[in-house]
Formats: structure tokens, sequence, C-alpha cells
């Protein structure tokens, strides 16, 4: 993936954002290859009842819920349904922002830079569409999402939001059913592992080794 994103004619300095937790392992090294600064952008999934792992929706901090509808339908469930979910999963995405940041990894300005999402799979895209509504905001001069594999429709519907898509596999959905099943090992990333990847990466670029951050 990414030797896939480093052929890709970037409009402006490149920033590698990594989705916590899976997305910031792959970030690092896609931020490596490219000689760019490395951040995170905290999304929380707002899990189906019974069923959490199956976003119902998804949101950054400070910004509008993406609603999966489709699932919802199938599921027979309203955003009502979910108003307790979505409220837990603000407090969760304020925690994890608070642990994650620290003095060493402030965050970089979107603001005209070609900005690089990274996760480690797409599913239902839900996570995605919010982090990619969440970096519109912010004005950057393009965005790129990068993945190692996603359901083909929602490739397409990632794409159809106008942002370019690398992806390595886009698999058919009666394949698919977690990101997980796609890896031969998919141990939990814990936020501490998260934090000093994001500082490491920082020193790094500082220290000559990967460039400079602009």
């Amino acid at each position: 993936m990414a030797d896939l994103l480093a052929r890709h004619p970037f409009k402006a300095a490149p920033l590698v954002v990594g989705l916590p937790r899976g997305g910031i392992p792959l970030g690092y090294e896609v931020a490596k290859r490219l000689g760019a600064p490395l951040d995170f952008l905290v999304v929380r999934k707002i899990g189906a009842p019974g069923h959490t792992e199956l976003a119902c929706g998804a949101f950054i901090l400070g910004g509008e819920v993406v609603w999966n509808t489709n699932v919802m339908k199938a599921l027979r469930v309203t955003r009502q349904d979910l108003d307790e979910t979505y409220q837990e999963e603000v407090d969760e995405a304020k925690k994890r922002e608070e642990a994650l940041r620290t003095p060493d990894s402030p965050p970089i300005p979107l603001a005209g830079r070609s900005v690089i999402i990274i996760d480690d799979g797409l599913a239902t895209g839900a996570t995605m569409k919010a982090a990619i509504q969440g970096v519109k905001g912010e004005h950057p001069s393009e965005i790129i999402v990068g993945v190692p594999f996603g359901p083909a429709s929602v490739c397409r519907a990632i794409e159809d939001l106008g942002c370019a898509l690398i992806c390595d596999q886009r698999i058919d959905e009666n394949s698919f059913s977690s990101v997980g099943e796609w890896y031969d090992e998919f141990p939990q990333v814990s936020t501490e592992e998260c934090r000093d990847i994001v500082v490491n990466s920082r020193r790094e670029l500082e220290g000559g080794s990967l460039g400079s951050v602009q």
C-alpha cells in the first residue's frame, strides 16, 4: 500500500492521518515510505445493539454523524434507539483523544495538505466516511484514502465522495465478513502503542532521517 501511495501525484505536501487504533501502525509505514509526518484522527463507530462491530454510524469529535442507513433499515434500528450509545461513544472519543495526544505530538493542521487517511481495512465504510467528512471541513488540498482491502461496493462509495482511493484488494461482498479475517495475524493495538508510534514517527522526521515536517 505504501508503494502504491508513493506513486500518487500529490497536489501538496502529504500528511498521513491514521485512524486509531489499527490505522496508526499502517500509517507509520506509509509516513516512513513517503517521508511525511504522521498524525491521527479519532473516529468512533456507533455500533448496532448486540453487534457492536457493525456500524450504524460514525463520527469525529465536533463533527456530524454519518449514518449507515442500509444497516439501520436491515436491523430496524432508529436514531433514537442509538442515542445512549452515541453519547457513550462521544465520551469515549474524548478519552481516546486525551490518551493519544501528547506534548510531543501536537495536531498538525490539515489545511492545504494532501491528507492521506489510513485504516487497516474497510467494512461498512461508515468510519471512513466520517473521517473524510471531518477532514473536508479543514480544507485540505485533496484527500486520499489508503486501505489494504475492502468490499468493492464500499470502495466505490468512498470514491463517490470525491476522494482518491488506494486499495490493493477490492473484495466481492459475498466473500467479506470482517476486516480481521483478511490478516494472517490481527492483534489488538494498544493505546500506548499508538501514542508511542506517533511520537517516534515525529522524532524520526525531525531528526532528518525522513525529511522535515512542512
